[in-house]
């Protein structure tokens, strides 16, 4: 693709913590450490910066001002919508007065975004869902998830939204889990300035077809932004670009160039034992090389092999760009 950019969740550069590892892997990073860091890697120019940030002090402003000392510019704001507050829920908590500490957070996180120039803010309502079977009223999930997007969207029509699906993780089954439902949450709420934050692991997890699921948001007008990484589908590994699914990458960086993507490509990963630098580097070189065998591929005679369904030919055509 003509000016490949690439940008980065912020979180790859601070302190990971699993289930096990209470303790976290590696230190404890400010902001202003963070942002240097993601300074140091070859070819990253965005960021997409959780909200709150770090520091509960910092202001937006001051965010704005690092960003630019380090020739950084800000993707994407992310609110916290899953961290213990909303342990039960975000948007589809059953207390109505954390349902509004939730769009109060995403309230103040556009103010943020203002401030840092960001191209969207992005919805991950990761505690939103269940956990086991009649734990639920799962009509009633819907209609508040509905209910939250809408009245968001259009609280802030200046504002571009985008929600980034997942099928699972930190709830159990999160009830915007793939492409297809989260199409039609948008179409229920009504509104323009909502979209689709299309992150290539997350749609292996939900058992799709990155490519397909990534054309099917675009055909409806809705993707706002493409993320990548890679994971062995049972589990939101966010390891380096093509570490598992090589094919399946390529794949999605050539539906991205048929459908004419000139946005920044994201990395969303967690280098839990790995040096960040180095892994975002790596994931950023790995895409300019599959983005050099993109160039190589007969489109030609794959669209021939696609249009006859031969599975074997269009193999052939990709492994001969290879």
């Amino acid at each position: 693709m003509a000016n490949l950019t690439f940008g980065a969740g912020i979180w790859a550069f601070g302190r990971i913590v699993d289930r096990y590892a209470t303790d976290g892997y590696g230190p404890e990073r400010s902001t202003a450490a963070m942002l240097e860091l993601a300074a140091r890697v070859d070819g990253l120019e965005h960021l997409d910066i959780n909200f709150p940030f770090t520091e509960d002090d910092l202001a937006p402003k001051s965010v704005a001002a690092m960003l630019d000392g380090l020739g950084l510019r800000a993707r994407a704001v992310t609110p916290h919508l899953y961290t213990r507050a909303f342990a039960r829920g975000a948007f589809t908590n059953p207390d109505p007065a954390v349902r509004r500490a939730a769009k109060d957070r995403v309230h103040a996180a556009v103010e943020a975004a203002r401030e840092l120039d960001a191209g969207y803010v992005k919805f991950w309502p990761g505690q939103d869902g269940f956990d086991i079977p009649g734990q639920a009223d799962y009509p009633q999930l819907w209609e508040l998830t509905v209910e939250a997007l809408g009245e968001l969207a259009t609280a802030h029509p200046e504002t571009q939204f985008a929600i980034e699906y997942k099928p699972k993780e930190p709830r159990v089954q999160i009830t915007l889990g793939n492409a297809a439902k989260t199409l039609l949450a948008i179409q229920e709420a009504g509104v323009d300035n909502l979209g689709i934050v299309l992150d290539f692991g997350h749609s292996l997890m939900a058992g799709e077809a990155p490519a397909e699921a990534l054309q099917l948001v675009h055909r409806h007008g809705r993707l706002v932004s493409a993320e990548l990484n890679d994971n062995w589908r049972g589990w939101d590994d966010d390891l380096p670009v093509a570490s598992v699914h090589l094919f399946e990458t390529l794949e999605f960086l050539l539906a991205l160039r048929r459908i004419g993507w000139t946005q920044p490509v994201l990395l969303d990963q967690f280098p839990f034992r790995e040096d960040p630098v180095e892994a975002l580097s790596h994931s950023i070189r790995t895409i300019r090389r599959l983005d050099a065998v993109c160039e190589r591929v007969d489109l030609d005679a794959l669209r021939e092999a696609q249009d006859r369904q031969d599975a074997v030919a269009a193999q052939r055509v990709l492994w001969s760009a290879v």
